[in-house]
């Protein structure tokens, strides 16, 4: 195992190809959906015996709702019904959960369900586990700058005492820590809005597998390829 000054402690994940998975199989893409979510628990166990700190899905955007109704639902489904209730499960693992993004939008079972997922793992003190759903990049910002602005209407905060911390602050729970390695699955290479304040300075790695075929040894691969990075921050060298 590496050095645990050079493992990356909080890794983010678009979870990209699940319904091209499904179709690569000659089923539907709902298909694919179901074998990603199972997915989801292994590579969690992987990252925390891995040593990663921290760990955060992006499983469902806020440009998602444009996909077909069928498949929002079914995703919707799957969500409480599988991967929620897997995740409790990650409790033997010393797992805490948290969902980050918008869930009012979401519906009153779902969000009860993640309220009870959340409880019942807010007292283990091992990987911290991040599922984004129905999450923006964007919408996380404007989020963050209306409370602000609601502080300094308040008299609470003056804008000249308006920082980087603040801001911080003021992002969705428990997501907003800097991302040290980003990975997409699926073979695009672009960040679809997800975490853009965090990711500043992210080490992006791409690959074209696609997510429910993405397991432990690619995510080794993944570590790997981070930890033999030079990460400067813009002059110092910190991996070597």
């Amino acid at each position: 195992m590496y050095d645990k000054k050079i493992m990356p402690q909080h890794v983010a994940i678009i979870l990209d190809g699940n319904g091209r998975w499904g179709k690569k199989h000659g089923r539907e893409r709902t298909y694919g959906h179901k074998f990603g979510a199972a997915n989801v628990k292994k590579i969690v166990r992987s990252a925390a015996s891995s040593g990663i700190k921290k760990l955060t899905l992006y499983a469902f955007s806020t440009e998602n709702w444009k996909r077909p109704k069928l498949e929002v639902k079914f995703l919707m489904t799957l969500f409480k019904e599988y991967l929620i209730e897997q995740l409790r499960e990650l409790t033997e693992d010393n797992v805490q959960v948290h969902v980050v993004g918008d869930v009012s939008k979401l519906s009153k079972s779902l969000q009860e369900e993640i309220k009870s997922c959340e409880n019942d793992t807010k007292n283990n003190d091992g990987l911290i586990l991040n599922i984004a759903i129905n999450y923006g990049g964007r919408q996380e910002l404007i989020h963050a700058f209306r409370k602000i602005a609601s502080d300094v209407k308040a008299g609470i905060l003056n804008p000249s005492e308006i920082d980087e911390e603040n801001i911080k602050d003021a992002l969705y729970a428990s997501d907003a820590d800097d991302v040290d390695l980003l990975i997409r699955t699926g073979g695009e290479q672009r960040i679809s809005n997800f975490l853009l304040w965090q990711i500043s300075y992210s080490e992006l790695y791409f690959t074209s597998v696609l997510w429910p075929d993405f397991d432990e040894r690619e995510l080794e691969n993944a570590i790997k390829w981070f930890v033999n990075r030079n990460r400067r921050f813009g002059g110092l060298m910190v991996n070597k």
